[in-house]
């Protein structure tokens, strides 16, 4: 699929990875159109402070992923769709499933039935590694077993499986990109990284948080961007799940100690009641496998390994040290 003749929709194009992956698919020569949720302040989230060679640069259209209508418009006239839009804050996922379902379920359904319907050449749909649950084994190959531990990851199940039936039904040209843990520069308080930065650069020498020895694999957002990249035009990946990841793990309570370091701060956690999922509902250790992306879209992690991963905290920690991106926070409140 050459990626000169493309026409991409990045749906959910206004929030952390997509802005970030709607970034990367300008500067390679994509023509993108972002499909943002409609506000009445007009606003396009994160791609508002998209880079200056890139703003002006893509088309953007308002709407919501629930509506099958909007989408259908938003859809119209182009050739492939890269599907990240989604709740994803487990926690409120606790509160509000019915929302999780009408948005991850719904919606996705919304994306797949458009794409069948215009004969798009490509549709990626975003999983998460939520969706294996606490590691059965190590590393975590894509035929790891399912199991959802939270309302989302139920719905992000749900997700995947649509559209892989659609595959198996309708010869829809479905691959699903499974990124693990994704972190960077504009990524919200829900997640733990900046969770812990935010509470330290906000002036704090105890931090609250959850549960601190789950293992993680995280993957700097650059990363992932590529590994969306590099999905959309790769014929191989149609009909496929694929991980990513950055072929590390690491426990909360030493990201917050590697974090320290940098910061060359003095650290000490307290553990918040509050910031604890049930028990069962907790992913005790996520860790992917990557061979499948290696082997089918040649994608590799620049961030990848313990160094990658201090560089990729390096990153981000100078992005959230700019008074005016940590503005943007309210890093004194837990918000589920």
């Amino acid at each position: 699929m050459s990626e000169k003749k493309i026409k991409g929709v990045v749906t959910g194009a206004d929030g952390f990875i997509g802005s970030h992956v709607v970034e990367l698919l300008v500067r390679s020569g994509f023509e993108v159109r972002a499909f943002v949720m409609y506000n009445s302040y007009n606003n396009w989230g994160w791609l508002d402070h998209a880079g200056a060679d890139v703003v002006g640069n893509f088309e953007v259209v308002q709407g919501d992923i629930r509506d099958p209508f909007a989408v259908n418009k938003g859809l119209e006239g182009c050739d492939a769709v890269l599907h990240l839009a989604a709740l994803i804050a487990i926690p409120f996922s606790y509160v509000a499933p019915q929302s999780y379902v009408e948005t991850n379920v719904q919606g996705t359904l919304n994306v797949l039935q458009a794409a069948r319907a215009l004969e798009f050449q490509r549709v990626v749909v975003t999983s998460t590694s939520e969706v294996y649950g606490t590691a059965q084994f190590v590393p975590m190959s894509e035929d790891h077993p399912l199991s959802a531990q939270s309302p989302y990851a139920a719905t992000k199940i749900a997700a995947d499986q649509l559209a892989l039936s659609f595959h198996k039904c309708f010869d829809t040209p479905v691959a699903v990109l499974r990124p693990f843990n994704t972190y960077g520069p504009r990524q919200s308080l829900r997640a733990v990284i900046p969770t812990i930065v935010g509470q330290i650069l906000n002036g704090e020498n105890v931090i609250n948080l959850g549960a601190i020895t789950p293992t993680r694999d995280f993957t700097h957002v650059s990363d992932t961007a590529k590994g969306f990249m590099q999905i959309l035009q790769s014929e191989n990946a149609v009909g496929k799940v694929i991980n990513i990841g950055s072929n590390f793990e690491i426990s909360i309570k030493d990201t917050v100690k590697m974090i320290a370091e940098l910061l060359q701060k003095d650290i000490e956690i307290i553990g918040d009641s509050n910031r604890v999922r049930p028990s069962a509902s907790e992913v005790e250790r996520l860790f992917a496998n990557t061979e499948v992306a290696q082997t089918i879209l040649d994608w590799h992690p620049k961030f990848g390994g313990i160094d990658g991963f201090r560089s990729g905290l390096a990153d981000t920690l100078r992005w959230f040290s700019d008074a005016a991106n940590l503005s943007s926070y309210k890093t004194n409140l837990y918000n589920i």
